[in-house]
């Protein structure tokens, strides 16, 4: 029954928030043949492993029938449930694919402290005893895991890995800190980093606001003690979430939901990149790091796309000696492990890329470090080129043989790799936080993972949204790197949001390689891909934090203003006959809290603080807004 209960709540809970399936146990009659051949190669117990400070952690530990070796141990520590609990239920497969539990590990699986099963008092994204000062951190649980598994587990070979995806990914990277020799292998996989500037609830201070508050109104409720149980959801009672957040009104309401949960308010009431946030920076303590590190994403991760990155580049900067390499692929949230990773909504990746990297990469990572196989000598940098659809294995990230270029705003909505004239002029828009722009033209009550290649049109199509574009191309155009935008703009009010979108636009002509249309002579549906504005990536920076995330600026109303940052990376290829589109806008509803427009504290607004304004781009000589790129090809390489 339990079972039963907990895979309702966690498809809801995954539904409600975009992810991909979570790890479910075994269910339905194919499932359950999967579960018995785990249990016909696996033995299962359960133990509650002691730390240092006297707290015991629940752990599940699955180890190989065949004890004619040893073997090594792959470890994820998790609060998100190791359940199955009860050591006679197993789930469909063991590690990141099936392909591990064929190969031969010892898994654990871990309830970090005080979530589930576990002692102790959870804290969200624990901060480093470097930070907090406190006894334990989440890389000494990792230290006393360890200790305890390599002395009571029997046939183990001394050496562990560890992995997880994204809140498990950042329990991975703090793992990698813990300093035990006998860690030799860590892949964070879309991992937290920073949960103010770029990861999962913020993004340069804007509140990702359906993504974290649906997350943490069940998540982030207090567990009174050890439980099996997933906390029930919120009921929206509806599933339109544009509609819900609306009528729900200014931020801070939110609250009238979240009296129990701790975390959320928070968040509220640190609405600065305080004490409280750079405590949670996970980036200055990547350093000294021993194991060997594969950080996993995907481009389309809407979520922890930004955490992934800054793990792969902090750590060549502050921990060279590392053997630091990256895997980025055409995937959602965990996709790589949670789907085919051969599409995302109608764009198609040419093939099941997640097959090949769990095959080719993720496999011969942990068998090589782990268990002594063959160097499979992978590329600092294994990246995927959308566009284009291919794998590419690079010295770096970003490419160093790149050149940098612009894409200036023009006049009348053109775009173009040279400047604005000295009179290109400027152009104005009202934005009204009462009417503000959809995200996603689908109805959703979450964050939908298709959003990030989601077609543009319907946005393209509002007065409140500016359009650039260029000349269909004459040849393939790579871009691979970050994306750093410079606007000079006004505003009538004292803040205001700035959201940037790279498009790709297909020619009318494009035909999906997937679309069969029905040959009924009475079928006049178009092909859906003739014309599609592809999402290739979209950010936003709240204003008044656009020279610092700690101490926010009014705008002066009427006043030009220099507006600049660096988005997530791209790698992409606009091919020939498409068009490179740039759409601006100030809204981004209910994908992040609506700005006031008004300088103040949002979480503390109230009704009357919203307020329309009239906001300016300007695209002349003398300020030439504008995106930055690197341009890149074959022959740099």
């Amino acid at each position: 029954m339990f079972l039963r209960r907990a895979l309702r709540v966690s498809v809801l809970l995954f539904t409600l928030l975009g992810w991909g399936a979570p790890p479910l146990p075994a269910q339905g009659a194919g499932a359950e043949a999967q579960a018995e051949g785990v249990r016909a190669h696996y033995a299962k117990r359960e133990v509650l492993i002691p730390m240092r400070d006297g707290r015991k952690l629940f752990t599940a530990i699955y180890t190989p029938k065949d004890t004619r070796r040893a073997y090594p141990i792959l470890m994820q520590r998790t609060p998100y449930s190791v359940w199955p609990y009860g050591e006679e239920a197993f789930p469909e497969h063991l590690g990141p694919s099936p392909r591990f539990q064929a190969e031969g590990f010892i898994f654990v699986y871990q309830d970090v402290r005080g979530r589930m099963m576990s002692e102790g008092d959870f804290v969200n994204m624990r901060p480093q005893r470097a930070v907090s000062g406190g006894a334990v951190d989440e890389s000494t649980d990792t230290f006393d895991t360890i200790e305890w598994l390599l002395k009571h587990v029997d046939g183990n070979n001394g050496r562990v890995g560890q992995w997880g995806i994204s809140y498990p990914g950042f329990y991975s990277a703090v793992g990698a800190l813990s300093g035990h020799p006998a860690l030799k292998a860590v892949s964070p996989q879309a991992p937290i980093v920073d949960w103010f500037q770029g990861d999962d609830f913020h993004r340069n201070g804007a509140l990702w606001l359906p993504h974290a508050f649906n997350f943490m109104t069940s998540f982030g409720k207090p567990r009174p003690a050890p439980t099996k149980a997933w906390p029930t959801p919120l009921d929206h009672g509806t599933s339109d979430g544009y509609e819900w957040f609306l009528r729900l009104g200014p931020t801070g309401t939110t609250r009238q939901y979240t009296k129990d949960v701790a975390f959320w308010n928070e968040m509220l009431d640190h609405p600065t990149y305080d004490a409280f946030w750079q405590a949670r920076n996970l980036r200055p303590q990547l350093k000294g790091v021993q194991p060997a590190v594969l950080t996993v994403g995907g481009w389309f991760d809407a979520e922890n796309l930004f955490g992934a990155l800054q793990v792969f580049q902090t750590l060549g900067h502050q921990s060279p000696a590392t053997d630091n390499r990256l895997v980025m692929g055409p995937w959602f949230h965990g996709g790589w492990e949670r789907s085919a990773g051969d599409h995302l909504g109608p764009v198609q990746f040419g093939a099941r890329t997640s097959e090949w990297f769990q095959a080719e990469v993720l496999l011969p990572f942990f068998r090589h470090h782990l268990k002594g196989a063959k160097d499979p000598a992978l590329a600092k940098a294994t990246v995927f080129e959308t566009g284009a659809n291919r794998w590419h294995q690079l010295e770096a990230w970003p490419p160093k043989a790149v050149k940098d270029a612009k894409f200036y705003l023009q006049p009348r909505g053109g775009l173009a790799l040279t400047p604005p004239s000295p009179d290109g002029g400027a152009d104005t828009f009202i934005s009204d936080p009462a009417k503000p722009v959809p995200f996603i033209e689908q109805v959703a009550i979450g964050m939908p993972k298709e959003y990030m290649t989601a077609d543009q049109r319907f946005a393209g199509r509002r007065t409140d949204v500016l359009v650039y574009q260029t000349e269909p191309l004459k040849e393939d155009l790579t871009l691979a790197g970050p994306l750093r935008p410079e606007l000079y703009v006004a505003t009538t009010g004292s803040d205001a949001d700035w959201v940037v979108k790279l498009i790709d636009v297909y020619p009318d002509a494009f035909k999906n390689p997937d679309f069969k249309p029905s040959g009924s002579p009475w079928d006049r549906t178009p092909n859906p891909m003739g014309g599609y504005q592809q999402l290739v990536r979209g950010e936003v920076m709240r204003g008044k934090f656009r020279d610092s995330l700690e101490h926010p600026a009014p705008f002066t109303p009427g006043q030009p203003t220099r507006v600049a940052w660096s988005m997530n990376d791209i790698f992409h290829t606009f091919k020939k006959g498409h068009r490179v589109m740039v759409q601006l806008q100030s809204t981004w509803f209910p994908l992040m809290d609506r700005n006031p427009q008004v300088f103040m504290d949002i979480n503390k607004a109230v009704a009357t603080d919203y307020q329309k304004a009239t906001h300016t781009v300007f695209h002349d000589a003398a300020r030439p807004s504008g995106i930055e790129v690197a341009v890149w090809s074959e022959k740099q390489k």
